[in-house]
C-alpha cells in the first residue's frame, strides 16, 4: 500500500468534525493550525467555547478549552519523540497564543489518534513511572506528571457504534464495516454533514479499492452506493461550474468513477453527460 498517495489528513479532519457533531454549536475545529510559522503546524485544534460542557462523543471526554489533536495515518511513525514532539507544540501553543488571551495550562489536552496501539511506547511509559489506562475501549489516558492531559486514541478498536466515521480511516477495511459506512453515509443529512462525510468516503474509498468490486456485485449495495456517490459527483461538478472549469468537472467525476466502473463504463458515462467524442474522452481516461 503506497500511503503517500492517499491523503489522509482530511479524511481525519472530516471524521472528527462528523463524531463531534452533536456538541459542534459549542465547537470551534481548525485545521493545521499554525503555531508560529511552518513547519510548526497543529494537525487540528478543537476550542470549546464552553469550557465546562461535556461532550457526547467519548473522545471528547477529556477536552477542556483547548485541545490539540495530532493524527498518524497508517504507516506513519510513532514513538517517544512522536509524543514529545506534539507535547512540545501543545506548550507552543500555550506560550504564544497567551499573548492574546490567557490560557491556562490546565485548560489544555492532546489526543493522539492511530490506528493501532502503540505497545512500544505504552511499554516506555510504563519504564518510567506513567500508566495507561483505558476508560473507553480504544481510548487511553495516560496518566502521571504530564504538562497536559494526554490520551491516545486507537481508531481500529473502537466501537463501531459511534465511531464509524475514524474506523473509516484505515486501508484494511472489512466488506461489512464498508457496507455499514456506506448505509451510513446515505442517511447523512445537511450541506456541511454531506461535505464532511465526501472527505471521509474519498480516503476510505482509495485506501480500499479492492473492496469496491466485491460491493459492485451485490444489487442492494449497488443502489446504496450510486445514492451515496452520485451526489458526490454532482457537487464536484457544481463547485467546478462555479470556478468555470469544465475539465474539472469532467476529471472529478471520473476520479470518483473509476472506484466503481471500467474505462469503457466511463468512456460512455462522459460522452453522453459532457457531449463528448469519444477521442476526446479517452483522453480523460489516461
Amino acid at each position: 500500500m503506497e500511503y503517500t498517495k492517499i491523503q489522509w489528513h482530511p479524511g481525519f479532519v472530516a471524521a472528527v468534525g462528523m463524531e463531534l457533531r452533536e456538541d459542534r454549536e459549542i465547537l470551534e475545529l481548525e485545521s493545521e493550525h499554525n503555531l508560529n510559522r511552518k513547519p510548526l503546524e497543529i494537525d487540528l485544534l478543537v476550542i470549546k467555547k464552553q469550557p465546562h460542557a461535556e461532550l457526547h462523543n467519548e473522545i471528547g471526554k477529556l477536552f477542556r478549552g483547548h485541545n490539540i489533536m495530532e493524527y498518524k495515518s497508517p504507516g506513519d511513525t510513532f514513538n517517544i519523540n512522536t509524543f514529545y514532539k506534539v507535547t512540545g507544540y501543545a506548550c507552543l501553543y500555550k506560550a504564544y497564543e497567551g499573548a492574546g488571551e490567557i490560557i491556562n495550562a490546565d485548560d489544555v489536552t492532546i489526543s493522539i489518534v492511530r490506528e493501532t496501539k502503540p505497545e512500544k511506547l505504552f511499554k516506555y511509559f510504563k519504564d518510567n513511572g506513567l500508566e495507561v489506562a483505558m476508560p473507553y475501549k480504544g481510548i487511553y489516558y495516560v496518566c502521571g506528571l504530564l504538562p497536559f492531559p494526554t490520551q491516545v486514541i486507537a481508531t481500529s478498536e473502537l466501537e463501531q457504534e459511534g465511531h464509524i466515521w475514524l474506523k473509516a480511516l484505515t486501508d484494511k477495511m472489512e466488506k461489512q464495516d464498508m457496507e455499514k459506512l456506506i448505509e451510513e453515509s446515505s442517511n447523512v443529512s445537511g450541506e456541511y454533514d454531506r461535505e464532511l462525510v465526501e472527505s471521509i468516503l474519498e480516503v476510505t474509498l482509495n485506501a480500499n479499492s479492492n473492496l469496491i468490486e466485491e460491493l459492485r456485485g451485490d444489487v442492494k449495495m449497488g443502489e446504496m452506493i450510486l445514492k451515496v456517490v452520485q451526489p458526490l459527483i454532482l457537487e464536484r461538478e457544481k463547485r467546478a461550474k462555479t470556478e468555470g472549469i469544465e475539465e474539472g468537472k469532467i476529471l472529478g467525476a471520473v476520479e470518483i468513477l473509476k472506484n466503481f466502473n471500467n474505462n469503457e463504463e466511463i468512456k460512455t458515462i462522459i460522452m453522453e453527460k459532457y457531449h463528448l467524442t469519444e477521442n476526446d474522452a479517452e483522453k480523460y481516461l489516461q
